[in-house]
């Protein structure tokens, strides 16, 4: 069966189309297409398409960096998981994303509110318009309306949920009985937001069936997976771990055996998966089927060199991987000293990776000098790197990227972003559903149910091929490339100086005995949430969320976990978050000052950014 998004270009030709430009609200945009052609199921399952084309921002590449669903600056580089990368005078708005010093006017904020608002949750509405009048015409059954109608508001559900996520409850409640967008207030009382997203959500799972026929397409366990993590935002446990136990009891999910499997094209649409975000490539000119929002990020520099070379994992995200001597954790000494890194160490130069023993995912999470980059090559450390004093040691995050054995039959042969590729973007998976069962359980004081699912989690990765091939290579000059001196591609896992009978590090990983009580539990719950997570957007929210629990993010606030972050990280990178300082007003974007201007007396800011 084909993946929703090979479909998603005749949507866009047909589909309602909207301008960049910042009176979206205001004006019907050039391209747009009558309603009138629509009001049948075929019309209104293409405006369905259309719809579901705009969560991986799919044609909007020229606004998607700042929109992208992954939330590369705003849930990893905006913590203590990654930096922007690449230069500092490239992409500068992300720079002050980074620095916690975002100023009302940055365009990236202004992208996701666009592509939210402006893009996904107008879609959304537009289309519920339809099929209520389709409905009312008797052009379609009541089941298939009830079918479209379900599908239409999980999506306008998530696209809430991601605006809530960047702009908190500042943001206009729109549905489809509005009449006029533009007279609609951003102030609301408390709740609101979220009452709105999980009205939304429950009712798309009241309909929608447990599978689709075309992956990519919303399901229950999809709608209820995304409305627990919706509640899990203001800690509603209890409204939580009611859906997250209906998924585990009912969904039928598995845990893929292999960690790797989440990050890897040949295993999209897996056991695992509970809502995928489709990328084709190939298709289209660009791959504007593929997620743009991260098309700067992939390496930049030396033998695999691409564009642009950003997000890349920090110091602290590595340092975060190290265990003792029993397999588990370094909580509260992680960060006293660094890990070996090759920072302003040329390739052709001696360098010796750590010997310390480390959770067996980072190598598949950081991608760094002497260990094998997939099946591309010994990663050769600072040529392959834009820049180490501005972006850090560390490659772009190795998860979205394709092998080089896929290259151009799996990824783009069109356009500059070359780097675009056919991986999906695992949103909800079962993994997540574990965790959060973990969290719900520490939250309750009961340690005994949270060590159960969170040892489910450790004992995978534990089970996990890790990276192997032991490289015997100090230095790493040009002519070593890819295994070796007078290797080639051929010699992945079979020759050149790399014994691929080895781990490529010392990889060590255990299963916690038990937990004293809830607050160590939940402790261990945050660090494994970090850890199996790591780089893929969620990062600073789950930060921002536990501030609110009792002892919060292992007994430290959200700012001293950030601030501590960013003095420490001075070691590795002496100047680029000289300075910053994080404060709970840099908790949320603000909102953009275009909408505040546009919509003068309707639109607020937020109180911190006035």
């Amino acid at each position: 069966m084909k993946k929703l998004s090979i479909l998603m270009v005749i949507a866009i030709l047909l589909t309602m189309s909207y301008s960049c430009s910042e009176d979206f609200l205001t004006k019907e945009p050039p391209g747009s297409t009558s309603e009138n052609v629509f009001y049948d199921a075929t019309g209104i399952d293409a405006l369905l398409i259309g719809t579901y084309a705009m969560v991986g921002g799919s044609s909007l590449w020229e606004i998607s960096w700042g929109a992208s669903i992954q939330n590369w600056t705003y849930g990893s580089a905006a913590s203590d998981d990654a930096y922007k990368g690449s230069e500092e005078g490239d992409q500068t708005p992300v720079n002050d994303i980074e620095r916690w010093q975002v100023q009302t006017t940055n365009n990236y904020p202004a992208d996701k509110w666009q592509w939210a608002f402006g893009m996904g949750v107008d879609r959304a509405n537009k289309t519920i318009k339809v099929i209520n009048a389709t409905e009312e015409a008797g052009t379609i059954t009541s089941a298939e309306a009830d079918q479209f109608r379900a599908q239409a508001r999980f999506l306008r559900g998530l696209f809430y949920f991601e605006a809530r996520l960047v702009f908190g409850d500042f943001i206009p409640i729109l549905d489809e009985t509005t009449e006029d967008p533009t007279q609609v207030s951003n102030v609301n009382p408390d709740g609101a937001v979220l009452k709105f997203i999980t009205d939304d959500l429950a009712y798309a799972a009241g309909i929608l069936p447990a599978s689709q026929a075309q992956p990519g397409r919303a399901t229950k366990w999809a709608a209820k997976a995304l409305a627990a993590r919706a509640y899990l935002q203001d800690l509603k446990y209890t409204e939580a771990e009611a859906l997250i136990d209906d998924i585990i009891a009912n969904g039928g999910f598995t845990l893929v055996d292999e960690f790797i499997d989440n990050f890897n094209i040949a295993t999209n649409n897996n056991s695992e998966s509970i809502f995928e975000i489709q990328a084709n490539v190939n298709d289209i000119n660009e791959s504007l089927n593929a997620e743009m929002g991260i098309g700067l990020n992939w390496p930049h520099g030396g033998d695999i060199g691409m564009c642009c070379g950003f997000h890349c994992p920090s110091q602290n995200l590595f340092n975060a991987y190290k265990v003792d001597a029993n397999g588990l954790p370094m909580f509260d000494t992680f960060n006293d000293t660094d890990l070996a890194n090759d920072a302003g160490i040329a390739s052709d130069a001696a360098f010796t990776p750590t010997d310390h023993a480390l959770d067996p995912r980072v190598d598949h999470t950081i991608s760094r000098r002497g260990i094998p980059y997939k099946d591309w090559g010994i990663n050769r450390g600072s040529n392959w790197v834009r820049k180490q004093t501005d972006g850090g040691p560390y490659l772009p995050v190795p998860k979205p990227f394709m092998k080089q054995s896929e290259r151009f039959s799996l990824s783009t042969t069109t356009g500059w972003q070359t780097g675009i590729n056919a991986n999906n973007y695992r949103y909800l998976r079962y993994t997540h559903i574990i965790l959060w069962k973990a969290e719900c359980r520490a939250a309750a004081n009961d340690p005994s149910g949270a060590l159960t699912y969170v040892n489910m989690i450790r004992e995978r990765a534990k089970n996990s091929t890790p990276v192997m091939g032991k490289v015997s290579l100090t230095k790493l000059p040009t002519s070593v490339y890819p295994w070796g001196a007078n290797t080639t591609s051929a010699d992945y896992m079979t020759g050149g100086e790399v014994d691929w009978t080895k781990p490529a590090a010392n990889y060590q990983i255990e299963l916690y005995s038990s937990f004293a009580n809830g607050n160590e539990a939940m402790r261990a719950v945050q660090w494994e949430q970090r850890l199996e997570f790591a780089t893929e957007g969620m990062r600073f929210f789950d930060l921002r969320r536990w501030d609110n629990l009792p002892n919060k993010i292992g007994g430290k606030s959200m700012a001293e976990v950030l601030n501590g972050f960013a003095q420490a990280d001075l070691r590795v990178r002496p100047s680029f978050l000289a300075g910053a300082n994080f404060s709970d007003n840099d908790k949320y974007q603000p909102i953009p000052q275009a909408q505040v201007d546009q919509q003068v007396g309707v639109i607020e800011q937020r109180p911190e950014y006035k």
